[in-house]
Formats: C-alpha cells, structure tokens, sequence
C-alpha cells in the first residue's frame, strides 16, 4: 500500500510528540520527526515496537534544535504538513525569564518560515490551555478559543507565559507573513493518560507527589484533564480537516475534577498503592497566605480562580472529534503508567 502524505512531527521523543508519530503510523502517513540528538532513536524505536509498530520504512529521523537553523529544511523536505509539538526544554527556572520566553517565541517563528519557504501546506502547533484560559474568572460562562490569558497575569508561570506569547507570535506572523500558509492550534489543559514508555508529562508531577505522600495535604484546586491519546487524534484532525484552518482547538475531556476528587479516586480505584494519598485539603485561606511568601503557592492562588467551565465544542463541532477518555478513565491510565515502568512503587 502507497503511504500517505508526509507528516512532520517536531519533538518524537516527547509524551505528546511520540504519541503523535504512534497514531501517524498507524493511520499510514509517512512521517519524518525531530530530535535533539540522534542517539534518541533507539529509544523512539523500541517504545513504538513495544507498543505494535512493526515496520519502520515511513519513519524518518533528523537531529534539530529549536534554537538553530541547521536541518530545519531537510526535516521539512516534501512534507505536507508540519506538526510543531517541541518546546524548548529547561531543567530549572531561569533566573531571566526571557531565557524561556526568547526560544519558545524564535523556536515557533522558526518552524513556520521554514515551512512557508518549504511549500508545506499546514501547520498545526501544540500550544496550551494556559495560553487560554487562565486569567478567565467569570464563572456565568464557559471559557473558549475566543478567550486569551493575560501574560501579566499574578502567579502565571515563566512556562506558561513563554506559550502564550510564543502563540501570540505564530498568529501575528500568519497575519502579516504567513501568505498561503495554512495554521491551528491545539490548546490542551492538563495531559494525562497512558505512556509509551517511560517518559511522562509535567502534568503527571500531581499524582506522584499524591502517591509518594509528599503532598501531605490536598490543595482545593479544580482541574481540567485530556487523555494524551486525545491530544493525538485532536492534531492529526486539525491537521486533516479543511475548516480547521486559522483556528484554535481546546483539548479537554468533558467536564471538570477537583484535586480533593482526585485524592479519593485514587484510595478508592487503588487501594495497593495509595496508602499515603493524604485526602485533607488545604484550606483556601492558607494557600492565599503562603502566596505572599511563595510562588508556587500564588500560582496556586491563580489556579483556585481559573473558570474550569471550559468548552471542548469547537472540537466536536468542526473537527467531528469526541474524547476516548473521561477524566477519572484518564487519570486511572496515567496512573496504571506510572506503575507499569517503576516510576513509582507498591507502598
């Protein structure tokens, strides 16, 4: 059978980015990806092996960096549509944080003259709720693509700001230099669900700190979670389907769960291992106090304020797209993943 078009997939190493590439090849796209070092390939290799891929003659590897020009062309060569699901990665906060902001903004300007110069048709870039949702408080109606986060926003982190002004960057540049160039976003909220290996989203960072027990009292925060394997499909049909084109997509399952929630799920759903999820929660005015003297504790403030009313319909409605996972069923994935490679243990 001749393959598909050819797709580029920016970051395959990623939880989100090697889902996409699994989903390509199985939907029998030729797929080219990115990486920051080709002695990552192995690795890409065996978790889509150990996860039924068997041949290996649609995929191809090129070594970029977002922070540089080298290979970008070769990378995009013959390529229908661009994926841009890489970020710029830090191992801690940098003390400036136009050191986050500047490569999260150049990287995604990048990729998109490179494709305009290309002749690619589409560009579909991972954005995040956060780029969305976060400054919305009004809870007498639901948050959608129309809505943007205020960057000067109390308590947003250096991340979160780097993605919002990165996309603000892409949707100025299709404006005034896109020409033909085709281009959406898919803004997910909190990425849960199973892992192909042992590489797993910050998101995750929540329930390892519940199970290990160092989170010794719950924060009243609520959540919006999206199975990862959404994230996937909501690219690959952004991608795919005409009307997408110039628009945002928030990716989210239906409806909305509470930390404290979470806390009495995971007791109940996984007894084996939850000993130590505390189910106190935080009182509010403590997390407001602690925000005067911590940061972490004013983002916490933020999140308590975010409208968690959010709407998936632009999804459903132009895409056709209907989520595989609630979020309790995603949660219970992310999880049974965290198990399934030892990233934490039985109590």
């Amino acid at each position: 059978m001749k393959p598909k078009e050819t797709v580029l997939v920016t970051g395959g190493t990623g939880f989100v980015g090697l889902q996409i590439v699994f989903q390509l090849l199985q939907k029998g796209y030729k797929v080219n990806t990115t990486l920051r070092s080709l002695k990552s390939i192995d690795n890409v290799i065996e978790s889509l092996k150990s996860n039924g891929i068997t041949t290996f003659e649609n995929l191809s590897f090129f070594e970029t960096n977002l922070t540089d020009d080298k290979n970008w062309d070769k990378a995009m060569q013959g390529c229908k549509y661009v994926l841009s699901v890489a970020s710029p990665v830090f191992f801690e906060v940098p003390k400036d944080e136009n050191e986050a902001i500047r490569p999260a903004v150049e990287g995604i300007l990048r990729v998109l003259k490179f494709a305009k110069k290309e002749g690619v048709k589409r560009v579909v870039m991972t954005s995040n709720f956060g780029a969305v949702g976060f400054s919305q408080t009004d809870k007498t109606r639901a948050t959608t693509e129309a809505d943007w986060t205020d960057t000067k926003l109390s308590g947003l982190s250096v991340y979160e700001k780097s993605k919002t002004l990165a996309e603000k960057a892409a949707w100025n540049f299709i404006k005034n230099e896109g020409s033909n160039l085709e281009f959406a976003t898919i803004n997910p909220v909190a990425i849960l669900g199973p892992s192909l290996n042992a590489h797993v989203s910050e998101s995750f960072n929540f329930l390892k700190h519940m199970l290990d027990g160092s989170m010794k009292a719950v924060p009243p925060i609520t959540l919006n979670i999206v199975d990862v394997r959404d994230v996937a499909a909501l690219h690959i049909l952004a991608m795919e389907t005409p009307d997408a084109n110039r628009k945002r997509f928030i990716a989210t399952a239906d409806g909305q769960i509470s930390m404290p929630e979470i806390a009495i799920f995971l007791r109940k759903t996984f007894p084996d291992i939850s000993s130590k999820v505390s189910t106190k929660t935080l009182p509010v005015f403590l997390v407001k106090f602690g925000s005067l003297f911590n940061a972490q504790a004013k983002q916490g403030v933020m999140l308590i304020k975010v409208n968690r009313n959010v709407s998936n319909a632009q999804a459903k409605d132009i895409l056709d797209w209907t989520p595989i996972a609630t979020n309790e069923e995603a949660i219970m994935a992310s999880v049974e993943s965290l198990v399934k490679y030892d990233i934490i243990t039985s109590n």
